[in-house]
Order: structure tokens, then C-alpha cells, then sequence
């Protein structure tokens, strides 16, 4: 008689069918996924920042998200700007044990810049609607986080191009942000003042940047105070400028809104550079 033994340990999938199984549609939510207010934003904007590069390394053809420039030096899709609009009872709705439904779609807006758009629904109800905008940028210096500029990707032959008006804001505020009147805040008035020192085991990523998803966090500390604002309005838009060093701080201004309804709000490093710009309403 013979006896057959298995090997109880499973094979290892490759990169490539774990990336494709990140993307399913699908989360149980537990305690890692709320806040005493129902869905985090910050673990959602993680959450799609990962799948906004799972599927764009996957539209390139990429069995892993190893980003690089032409001369091979590693490059990062960096989100260069979010909008997150909450639909019916939005994030508070969320609760342990509700499966979050994640259906996305992702399209090119040019050789190096990219959007996904994300639809999030419990029992079939809208939760909120995201949409991500990123652009290749890599650093000039050797671990410089103020060093970052665009880059392409290496091997993108991308033809078919879409439009976002998100990026087009994006690319008039950059614009903007290069005038010595909206760094140094000359000609806006302000309300509110909140300076903040990111923890590097905390706030910054694998790639030692400040995540995208803890500048909100970052701005969601400077509102709180506040209590004439409960609720943060339904719609809001960040816009990513730049970078930190690790032990660097920033100082976040509450600029005075022209319209009523309307927040504004800018980040800025030690030298002054304005580094993120946050818009709700």
C-alpha cells in the first residue's frame, strides 16, 4: 500500500495574482476600517491609493508596481490630487461587519499622469465616490523629499488619452502656486493656525514620503478644534504641491472662505513653500 503525503504548506502566488486579488470588490469591515463616525478616510484613501497603483502598474503590463524613470531610477506614482464627494448618509453609514462594495475604473490622462475612480456602496446604498489623480515624479537627490520632480515611466507607450477636470484644477493651482503671493499669503486673510510635526513611523510611507492620505489626516487635526464646524462638508479636494523631510514640520492656515460653505485650507513647510491646498464645501 502506498501512502501519499502532502505538503501542507501552499504554494506562494506570485506578485502578479496578488495584485489582481487586491482589487476585489469586496470588504468585510471590522475595527481597522472605522472611526467612532463610521468608514475612516484615512485607511479608504490608503485603500485606493493601493489599488490606483495595482491597476495602473497592471494596465502598463507589470508583474509588480517597481515604477521606474528611463535611466532606471525608481520612480513613484504620486497622487498629485483627491476628490471625495460622500452620497446619502455617507462615511458615518458604515459599521462592523457591513461589506464595503469597491467597483473602480482607471483610465490615462498622459504618459505620466493617471486617475481612477472609485464608487463605494453598502447593501447596494452609495457610501461616497473618489477620484485619484497621480503623476510619475522621482527624486532629483538621493533621499531629498524637496528634490521631486516629474519624470516618465520607462516603457510607457500609452496612446489614448482621457480628460479630468480634477487634474486641469490640479495643473491652474500648481500654476498658481508658483506666484509669491499665494506661498507667502499676501492678499488672503486667515483665521486659524495649526503647526504639526509628522512622525516618520507614522505619517510617511515605504518610500519615505509623507503619505498623501495623512496630509488629510493632517488637515482633518487643524479643523477639529473647531466647533462650529460638526461635520466636515460633503465634498473635498486636496491638491499635493510637495514634500517633507522626515522631522520637518508644517503649519497649517485656515484662510477665511469668500463664499459661506466654503473651506480653505493651505500647507506649508519650514521654508515657506506651500506644499498641499485643501477645498471643501
Amino acid at each position: 500500500m502506498t501512502i501519499a503525503i502532502l505538503d501542507p504548506r501552499a504554494a506562494t502566488p506570485s506578485v502578479r495574482t496578488l495584485m489582481e486579488r487586491a482589487l476585489e470588490p469586496f470588504v468585510l469591515l471590522g475595527m481597522p476600517h472605522l472611526t467612532p463616525r463610521g468608514l475612516s478616510e484615512t485607511w479608504l484613501m490608503k485603500e485606493l491609493g493601493h489599488r490606483h497603483w495595482l491597476m495602473l502598474a497592471l494596465r502598463l503590463g507589470m508583474d509588480n508596481a517597481d515604477f521606474r524613470t528611463p535611466d532606471g531610477r525608481e520612480a513613484y506614482a504620486s497622487i498629485c490630487a483627491s476628490l471625495l464627494e460622500e452620497r446619502g448618509e455617507g462615511l458615518q453609514m458604515a459599521g462592523a461587519n457591513d461589506v464595503l462594495e469597491i467597483r473602480s475604473s482607471f483610465c490615462f490622462l498622459s504618459k505620466s499622469r493617471h486617475c481612477s475612480r472609485h464608487r463605494m456602496t453598502i447593501d447596494g446604498y452609495p457610501v461616497c465616490e473618489v477620484e485619484l489623480v497621480s503623476t510619475f515624479v522621482a527624486r532629483r537627490t538621493e533621499n531629498d523629499n524637496h528634490s521631486l520632480a516629474r519624470v516618465d515611466q520607462r516603457g510607457c507607450d500609452i496612446r489614448t488619452f482621457a480628460t479630468s477636470r480634477l487634474a486641469d484644477t490640479a495643473s491652474i493651482i500648481r500654476r498658481q502656486a508658483s506666484e509669491a503671493s499665494l506661498n507667502s499669503g499676501a492678499q488672503t486673510s486667515h483665521f486659524r493656525e495649526f503647526s504639526f510635526t509628522p512622525d516618520p513611523q507614522h505619517d510617511f510611507n515605504g518610500a519615505g514620503l509623507l503619505y498623501f492620505a495623512n496630509f488629510q489626516a493632517i488637515f482633518s487635526r487643524a479643523l477639529s478644534p473647531l466647533t462650529a464646524i460638526s461635520k466636515l462638508p460633503l465634498r473635498r479636494e486636496v491638491f499635493f504641491l510637495g514634500n517633507l523631510r522626515p522631522g520637518e514640520g508644517v503649519k497649517v492656515t485656515l484662510v477665511k472662505a469668500e463664499e459661506e460653505g466654503v473651506l480653505s485650507c493651505r500647507m506649508a513647510r519650514s521654508d515657506g513653500k506651500m506644499i498641499a491646498l485643501f477645498m471643501a464645501a
